[in-house]
């Protein structure tokens, strides 16, 4: 059985027809209209309509940045796209005969990298995506994890410095304030200030009037030294949060997802060695592997669509 993905960004939104395999068969894409709940229905509800035009699909899932309820119908809070306790499962169910769910990005982006990308040989995973902030998604023994009241797996907002930089939910010293890409671009600035093996990335900034993700990104892909150096500083946070998180729930495999995964060993060495640094009773008990994500832009859509077909498949 087919079903539909759709990923709501904040600025735009991908939807995708997915095989059982987890195969896109078809997508589409529309940008945002973010702070308009109405226009966005709109949006989604055209989309899955010309997705499943031709094909024999029951279900559909949503994945959207934010807060999702345990029952998978209503998104408590998503800052991106100005919702506030919006029942966005009855307002798609008003307007679609089909199977809908509703859940987290970064929860459809992980269940697809276990079901079909870099945690498919494995019961455990843990995966830690780095964008602008760090989102997170937590598998055990073949289940997503999801607390409680439906908003767990918060990875980003697990504190790592007690009274450190504010974050943007409100508490201070978060990992998405250390090993997000904001935190890279951060460490990067004050490379350059310094000099020395940061004169070219000054350079660059003077020429550019900023440095840019892009731009940072081409300097670790070129091997200089000071982008390098930017680069392991935010694997040693990284990878000092995983070893917190592995005390916690022992996964297999850490999958390490977002633009900066491209980076491959360069950013996961010094992940590990922190890691390991940080570990408790190392020695006593299998060490996971570390691994970079590899579905990369499709897993959101694909994941949204498998976990609707299981959810529809199980009623």
């Amino acid at each position: 059985m087919h079903a539909i993905g759709i990923d709501i960004g904040g600025t735009k939104i991908a939807g995708a027809l997915v095989s059982e395999d987890g195969a896109i068969i078809a997508e589409d894409r529309q940008p945002t209209p973010a702070g308009d709940p109405v226009a966005i229905t709109d949006i989604v509800v055209a989309m899955i309509e010309r997705l499943s035009a031709g094909h024999e699909v029951k279900a559909a899932g949503v994945a959207a940045a934010g807060f999702i309820d345990a029952a998978q119908s209503t998104v408590y809070y998503a800052p991106n796209i100005n919702w506030r306790n919006e029942p966005f499962q009855a307002n798609l169910r008003a307007r679609l005969d089909l199977d809908i769910t509703i859940d987290n990005d970064a929860n459809a982006a992980g269940w697809a990298e276990f079901r079909f990308g870099a945690g498919r040989h494995v019961s455990d995973m843990t995966m830690l995506t780095i964008g602008t902030g760090v989102g997170g998604a937590i598998v055990t023994e073949n289940r997503l994890f999801r607390g409680g009241f439906g908003a767990g797996a918060e990875v980003g907002h697990l504190r790592v410095v007690p009274d450190g930089l504010p974050c943007g939910c409100g508490a201070r010293g978060c990992i998405e304030q250390y090993g997000s890409g904001r935190a890279l671009l951060r460490y990067a600035n004050e490379i350059a200030d310094v000099g020395g093996i940061g004169l070219p990335l000054a350079n660059a900034r003077a020429e550019n009037g900023e440095l840019t993700g892009t731009i940072v990104g081409e300097f670790i892909a070129a091997g200089d030294a000071g982008a390098v150096h930017a680069l392991q500083e935010l694997g040693r946070w990284i990878g000092q949060a995983c070893a917190s998180l592995g005390a916690v729930l022992d996964p297999q495999l850490f999958v390490i997802g977002g633009g900066v995964a491209v980076a491959g060993d360069l950013l996961l060495d010094p992940i590990r060695e922190a890691y390991i640094a940080n570990l408790p009773a190392r020695g006593y008990h299998p060490e996971p592997e570390f691994q970079t994500a590899e579905l990369v832009n499709d897993a959101g859509v694909v994941g949204a669509a498998d976990l609707a077909r299981i959810h529809s498949l199980s009623r």
